[in-house]
């Protein structure tokens, strides 16, 4: 009989996400990929800004789907894992049919999945913290993300530019966090 890996905690969540860490990884990298790009071509519009988040939620999405196929990932039960995952691919490959969608529904969507993502990172984090030192990187990342998508939901009409510019460097500063966890969970591998 296998134990649902949903209830696991202490060693055996750390020893799955160690085994894992490249996940984080590339997250982290396309959230940084995602960033410098929309902060290089400071005047792309908004379906192109749009093209580009596509490309990172599709990239997102597959990891978390990845970690909840695999069970190995149990910051999260893994069936939310595959809500999140499927969410993401689903949000991308519309974002790839329909560019033109209206900014203000993209800009709710993108505040949306920041306040789910940084919950959840959080959650992770409070469940690894007797495990793992500075599991705060995590809880840092999710609140971000959390204060990201308030601040997307509260002033939706922010201009273009400035939503790039917020956009952006949120992006980087996940992956550089996201990067700086992935790094620590390697070194915890078995």
């Amino acid at each position: 009989m296998s134990a649902d890996t949903s209830t696991l905690s202490g060693p055996l969540l750390l020893h799955g996400l160690a085994r894992n860490w490249w996940l984080f990884l590339i997250r982290g990298i396309a959230a940084i990929i995602f960033g410098v790009l929309a902060f290089a071509w400071p005047g792309l519009t908004l379906v192109t800004l749009v093209l580009f988040y596509g490309a990172f939620m599709l990239v997102d999405g597959i990891s978390a789907l990845v970690a909840a196929i695999t069970g190995r990932v149990s910051m999260a039960p893994r069936w939310w894992l595959a809500i999140v995952g499927l969410l993401g691919i689903a949000a991308g490959v519309l974002t790839f049919l329909w560019p033109g969608m209206t900014a203000l529904l993209i800009l709710l969507f993108i505040a949306g999945w920041s306040i789910a993502t940084g919950v959840f990172q959080i959650i992770g984090a409070i469940r690894l913290r007797k495990e793992i030192d500075n599991e705060w990187l995590l809880i840092l990342s999710g609140v971000l993300s959390v204060l990201v998508g308030i601040v997307l939901f509260v002033m939706p009409g922010a201009g273009a530019l400035a939503l790039i510019w917020l956009i952006a460097a949120f992006a980087i500063v996940h992956g550089v966090i996201t990067i700086a966890f992935s790094l620590r969970l390697r070194r915890h591998k078995a």
